[in-house]
C-alpha cells in the first residue's frame, strides 16, 4: 500500500456542529423574547382578591345609587378664598330623571354690590369667574363621586389597581391611577363587614397638571343602610380656594 492510498482511505472527522454568528444571536433572542413573554403574562395576571374586591365595590356602588335615588337632602356648601371664609350656601338636592341630582338654592340671593360703577364691575367680574370655576369644580367633582363603575373597571383592565389591606381596621384601600385623568390618583377605602365605602382619596388637578386638587369624602349610612357623602372637602390650591360639602337632612322623596 503506498502512501497516497493510505492517507485516502483514512476516514475525514465531521466538524462539530456549533453555533455561531448570527445563528447564536438569533437563538439568544427567541429565548430572551419567550422569556419575556412569559413573565408578563404572568405578571398581567391579577390576583383573584383584587377582582373580587372590585366586583363588591362595584355591586355596592350600583345598589347604593339606586337607593339614593328615592332621598331627597340638603347640601350646606361652604366656600374660603384666601383664608377668607364666604357666607355658606344651601340647596334642596335630590335626583332627576336623567340621574343628575338637581339643586335648588335655598339661600336667599347675595346682595347687590355697593360702591361706585368702577367697584361694582370689578365685584361682578370676580363674581362670574368664581361661579365659572365652581362649575368645573362641580364637573370634576362628579368625576370621582360616586365612583364610576365603568372608569374602575377600566383601570382594572389596564392593570392601574392596587390593593393596601388594612386588617387592624377591618377596611381595604384600593388605589386607582389614571383612573378619571392621565396622572390623578383616586384612594378608595372599602369595609369588608358593611361592604360599604368609607371614604374616598383623590389627588387631581383642573384645566393642568399645575392646577391641582385635592378631594377628601368622608360617607356615612342611614338607618336603611344607604350609603351617602357626609362630607367632602375639595382643596384647589393654585386658586387658594377650599370648598367644604355638607350633606344632612336625607328624606324619602314623596311617591317613591
Amino acid at each position: 500500500m503506498n502512501r497516497t492510498s493510505a492517507m485516502s482511505s483514512k476516514p475525514v472527522a465531521s466538524p462539530s456542529p456549533r453555533i455561531g454568528g448570527k445563528a447564536a444571536l438569533l437563538t439568544a433572542t427567541a429565548i430572551l423574547a419567550s422569556t419575556f413573554s412569559f413573565n408578563a403574562t404572568a405578571t398581567a395576571q391579577p390576583s383573584p382578591e383584587l377582582q373580587q374586591k372590585l366586583a363588591a365595590i362595584k355591586q355596592s356602588v350600583a345598589e347604593n345609587q339606586q337607593k339614593l335615588h328615592k332621598y331627597q337632602w340638603t347640601e350646606t356648601r361652604q366656600l374660603t378664598l384666601n383664608g377668607d371664609a364666604k357666607p355658606p350656601s344651601q340647596f334642596l338636592c335630590q335626583y332627576g330623571p336623567d340621574g343628575t341630582v338637581q339643586k335648588t338654592p335655598m339661600s336667599p340671593p347675595p346682595p347687590p354690590p355697593s360702591g361706585g360703577r368702577m367697584k361694582q364691575r370689578i365685584i361682578e367680574k370676580k363674581t362670574t369667574e368664581m361661579k365659572d370655576y365652581m362649575g368645573q369644580v362641580q364637573t370634576l367633582l362628579a368625576l370621582y363621586v360616586p365612583p364610576n363603575p365603568q372608569k374602575m373597571q377600566q383601570a382594572f383592565g389596564a392593570g392601574k389597581v392596587s390593593l393596601n389591606p388594612s386588617p387592624n381596621s377591618g377596611t381595604t384601600n384600593m388605589v386607582f391611577k389614571d383612573y378619571a385623568q392621565p396622572g390623578d390618583q383616586m384612594t378608595l377605602t372599602f369595609s369588608s363587614a358593611t361592604k360599604k365605602i368609607v371614604n374616598i382619596n383623590v389627588n387631581t388637578y383642573m384645566d393642568n397638571p399645575q392646577d391641582t386638587v385635592t378631594l377628601a369624602v368622608q360617607f356615612a349610612s342611614l338607618p336603611d343602610s344607604t350609603n351617602y357623602v357626609a362630607q367632602s372637602v375639595l382643596n384647589a390650591t393654585a386658586k387658594k380656594l377650599v370648598v367644604t360639602t355638607t350633606n344632612s337632612n336625607y328624606q324619602p322623596v314623596m311617591g317613591q
